[in-house]
C-alpha cells in the first residue's frame, strides 16, 4: 500500500520487475536487444520533457525526474532535461530532437499532452527509446501505436483515489468532502471516481458518516492556475468542508495554499507524497494523506530494464495494487493507527481482488 521512501523504492526492484512480466499486455519484447545493457559500453544518456510543469512541481513532472535521478545515482546513467517553451507538439518536438542530438536517445515524457508528440517521435527517431508515462502515443485523430521503441506506462489511478478516500472517512469520521479536479483527463477523472468510491465504501463498512456532494465536486480546467486553485478551495472551506482531494497539478497547489491560512481543514494530495508541501510555520501539515502513484519507481525500472537489454518495447504497462504501484505514502504523521490499519485492510482486498474499484 505505501509509497516508501525512494531509496526503499529501488530496492524492491526485484519484485517489480517481477509484477511487470504479469503485467505485459500484448506481443513481444521489442527493442529487447542489449544496446546499452552492458557495463562496458558507453553511459546511458536519458533525457526527459517536462510537460506544463517544472521537475519541481510536486507531482509527476517531478516523480518522474526523481526517478531518472535515482537511476543517475544507482545505475550510472547521465540525465538531463529540456523544459519546453510552449505547450504545443512543435514545443515538445523541438525539445525531443535537442535531447536526441545531444545524444540523449532514452527519453522520458509524462502526460498525456505528448501524446501526439511521441507518436512522431518514435517513427522520426528509430533508434530512440521513448517512455510515456500516463498516456498512449495517438495521431491526434483517433489512430494509435506504441511503437517498437516506445512503452506506455499508466497507472490504476482508481485504486489510489480508493485508498485515499477511506482513509479520508475514517480519520475524519464525519463532515463534508470535497474534490478539485485540473483538466478532465482519465487520470484525474479516476482518481475522481475511486476517491468517491472510497468514502461510499468507509461509510457503509466502518460506520462513517462522511459525504462528497455535487457542488464540492469541481474540475477547474487547468493544471497550471494556482490562484484558482486557492479561489476553489476557499469556497469550499467556507462550506464547511472539511478535506479537499486536489487532484490537479499546479492548480493543486493553490488548494494547499489556501488550506495553510486556515485551522482545522486539510488536502488530500496526490501523485506524490505532498506532506512537506503542506507544511506551515509551526511545523504541521496540512496533508491528510496523499493517493501515490509511483512514477519514480516506473522510470527508474524502464531504464533498468534498458540496461539489462530487457526493454519492453511496443507494451502497454499498468502500475496498481497488485504490484503496489500505488497506494498512500509509507508515513502518514496525520492518520491514526486505526485510520492506517483499516487503509491496508481495504488495500489488501483491492490487491487479490475481493474488492473491484471501477475507473469510472
Amino acid at each position: 500500500m505505501y509509497d516508501d521512501t525512494a531509496k526503499q523504492k529501488i530496492m524492491k526492484k526485484k519484485s517489480i520487475a517481477l509484477a511487470l512480466s504479469t503485467l505485459m499486455v500484448t506481443g513481444l519484447v521489442g527493442c529487447g536487444s542489449n544496446e546499452g545493457g552492458s557495463n562496458e559500453e558507453a553511459t546511458l544518456k536519458v533525457g526527459m520533457v517536462t510537460d506544463s510543469g517544472t521537475i519541481d512541481d510536486k507531482s509527476f513532472n517531478q516523480g518522474s525526474w526523481e526517478g531518472i535521478g535515482l537511476a543517475e545515482n544507482e545505475l550510472g546513467i547521465e540525465r538531463n532535461y529540456m523544459q519546453p517553451a510552449g505547450e504545443t507538439e512543435v514545443d515538445y518536438l523541438t525539445e525531443i530532437q535537442n535531447l536526441y542530438d545531444a545524444d540523449f536517445k532514452f527519453i522520458v515524457c509524462p502526460g498525456f499532452k505528448f501524446e501526439t508528440a511521441i507518436y512522431e517521435a518514435q517513427q522520426k527517431y528509430s533508434d530512440a527509446k521513448f517512455v510515456l508515462i500516463d498516456a498512449s502515443p495517438s495521431d491526434g485523430n483517433g489512430n494509435g501505436l506504441v511503437a517498437d521503441n516506445t512503452v506506455s506506462i499508466f497507472f490504476a489511478e482508481q485504486e489510489a483515489g480508493f485508498a485515499a478516500g477511506v482513509a479520508a472517512a475514517v480519520e475524519l469520521q464525519t463532515g463534508d468532502l470535497g474534490f478539485v479536479g485540473g483538466m478532465e483527463t482519465g487520470p484525474v477523472k479516476r482518481f475522481d471516481a475511486g476517491f468517491q468510491q472510497g468514502v461510499a465504501y468507509a461509510n457503509e463498512k466502518y460506520g462513517t458518516s462522511v459525504s462528497l456532494k455535487d457542488e464540492n465536486i469541481v474540475y477547474s480546467g487547468s493544471f497550471t492556475d494556482k490562484a484558482l486553485g486557492q479561489q476553489l478551495a476557499a469556497t469550499m472551506y467556507d462550506r464547511g468542508v472539511k478535506a479537499i482531494f486536489a487532484a490537479a497539478g499546479g492548480t493543486g497547489t493553490g488548494v494547499i495554499t489556501e488550506a495553510k491560512t486556515r485551522e482545522g481543514v486539510w488536502v488530500i494530495g496526490v501523485d506524490t507524497d505532498q506532506y512537506n508541501e503542506g507544511l506551515k510555520s509551526d511545523g504541521t501539515s496540512v496533508i491528510l494523506t496523499s493517493a501515490v502513484k509511483k512514477i519514480d519507481a516506473a522510470a527508474y525500472q524502464m531504464i533498468e530494464e534498458e540496461l539489462n537489454g530487457n526493454f519492453p518495447g511496443g507494451q502497454t504497462i499498468t502500475f496498481n495494487a497488485k504490484n503496489d504501484g500505488i497506494g498512500i505514502p509509507a508515513e502518514n504523521p496525520n492518520l491514526s493507527e486505526d485510520t492506517i490499519a483499516k487503509v491496508s485492510e481495504v488495500y489488501e482486498l483491492v490487491k487479490n481482488g475481493e474488492i473491484s474499484v471501477r475507473a469510472e
